[in-house]
C-alpha cells in the first residue's frame, strides 16, 4: 500500500487585522487548513524605547540643540 504525499507551501501573510478577516474567510471558503498568530510586541528593545522617550521629553523642555549654519561651521569647518 501506497501513499501519494502532496507537497506543501508556506505563504506568510503580514496585514491589518481589518484584511485578516477577509482572508481567514476567503481561506476557509476554499478549504485551506490556517495558523494565527498575533505579535502584541514591539519589535524594539524595551531599553531603546525607554531611551528616545526619555530624550523626546527633555527636548519639550527645552533642552536641545537647534543645529544652525554656526554648528554646521563647528562640526565641520564649512
Amino acid at each position: 500500500m501506497y501513499f501519494k504525499i502532496k507537497p506543501m507551501e508556506t505563504i506568510i501573510i503580514h496585514t491589518e487585522s481589518s484584511k485578516a478577516k477577509a482572508l481567514k474567510q476567503f481561506l476557509k471558503a476554499f478549504g485551506v487548513t490556517f495558523t494565527v498568530e498575533k505579535y502584541d510586541k514591539s519589535p524594539y528593545d524595551p531599553a531603546f524605547v525607554q531611551k528616545i522617550k526619555k530624550q523626546s521629553e527633555s527636548a519639550k523642555k527645552g533642552n536641545a540643540v537647534v543645529y544652525d549654519d554656526s554648528i554646521r561651521n563647528e562640526l565641520f569647518g564649512i
